[in-house]
């Protein structure tokens, strides 16, 4: 019984390694913006990072909350992981000053080297989020995709994760891995 339970824990840890790569589905742009520290936060700074990114505001009624809750639940499962970050841009850049960002990130624990939350010119972020990570507008409707964005190493977009799923952690976790056992 032992050596069948070797030997099938052998076979299905090789079969995970003959997983094809997840696609990759764009490419985010160099950007400049601002961080909940008032510090400048630039695309150079997630340079041959893994990392996850969601679109909130801070005075969200509605899915901001859960996602926000989801990301600390990654930043959660993956603290073991070197080079993982997560980054959440404001569709409210009107109102989500860098000070409130602070306080929203104190809100759900976000450790300030591992999860960033950045604002900046309304033109920019409606640029990232329509055009480069195809989520939805900035246009101060504040309507918003509730989805976390997977991204590799060259800040290729590698997967979405729907936020009303039961636990769309759990395959996210398994895909950071993915994508961080990747040759860069």
């Amino acid at each position: 019984m032992r050596f069948f339970t070797i030997a099938a824990l052998l076979f299905f840890s090789a079969c995970a390694g003959k997983q094809q790569p997840l696609p990759v589905f764009g490419q985010i742009p160099p950007f400049e913006l601002t961080a909940e520290t008032g510090q400048p936060f630039t695309s150079k700074s997630l340079d041959g990072k893994v990392w996850v990114a969601d679109l909130i505001y801070t005075t969200c009624p509605g899915p901001c909350p859960r996602m926000s809750s989801l990301m600390r639940q990654v930043q959660q499962a993956s603290s073991s992981m070197p080079g993982v970050q997560l980054v959440s841009f404001t569709v409210d850049p009107e109102h989500d000053t860098p000070a409130v960002l602070a306080q929203y990130a104190s809100r759900y624990q976000a450790q300030p080297d591992r999860w960033h939350f950045v604002t900046g010119p309304r033109e920019t972020l409606d640029h990232l989020a329509r055009d480069s990570f195809k989520l939805s507008n900035v246009d101060g409707s504040l309507n918003h995709s509730t989805r976390l964005v997977l991204l590799d190493r060259q800040s290729r977009i590698r997967g979405y994760y729907g936020t009303t799923e039961d636990n769309p952690v759990i395959q996210l976790v398994y895909d950071i891995k993915r994508v961080l056992g990747e040759k860069s």
